[in-house]
């Protein structure tokens, strides 16, 4: 049994805390696991990673760590920051290519390898972001067994 991740916009944390007491579709409103979610086997470390090396140029071993909202026994939130996703917003086609040909080079990580399954996750992000910037939200995650 796997992981899964669960990537969701909400304006805050004590917004995001709310969302899995309330994980049904009809429930739920704005971008909070709403349609402007995504579901992906990516744990959010590795995305944040993904991000910031490849496109901020960030070293592996600066990637600011993951902050915690909820850890509950069945699932936990955290919120991502907001470099991760602040940066693809205003990135063209090359720098989304660069960024993926980097990160499938990176030794000692996890993830994607291939270069073309980053670049389409990239611009899968990419669209996030913009979800994300037009409602005023902030990235967090849902991870559940």
């Amino acid at each position: 049994m796997g992981v899964t991740y669960k990537y969701f916009g909400a304006p805050d944390g004590a917004t995001a805390a709310r969302v899995p007491i309330s994980m049904r579709p009809e429930e739920l409103g704005g971008d909070e696991l709403g349609m402007g979610g995504m579901f992906t086997k990516i744990k959010p470390e590795t995305m944040a990673a993904m991000v910031l090396t490849g496109i901020q140029g960030v070293p592996l071993n600066k990637v600011p760590p993951l902050e915690l909202v909820v850890l509950h026994p069945d699932y936990a939130v955290v919120k991502l920051p907001t470099t991760v996703v602040d940066p693809l917003r205003d990135v063209g086609e090359e720098a989304v290519g660069a960024a993926a040909f980097i990160w499938s080079t990176v030794p000692d990580r996890g993830g994607p390898r291939d270069a073309f399954n980053v670049y389409q996750l990239l611009h899968e992000w990419q669209d996030f972001s913009h979800r994300l910037h037009e409602a005023g939200h902030q990235p967090y995650c849902l991870v559940w067994p």
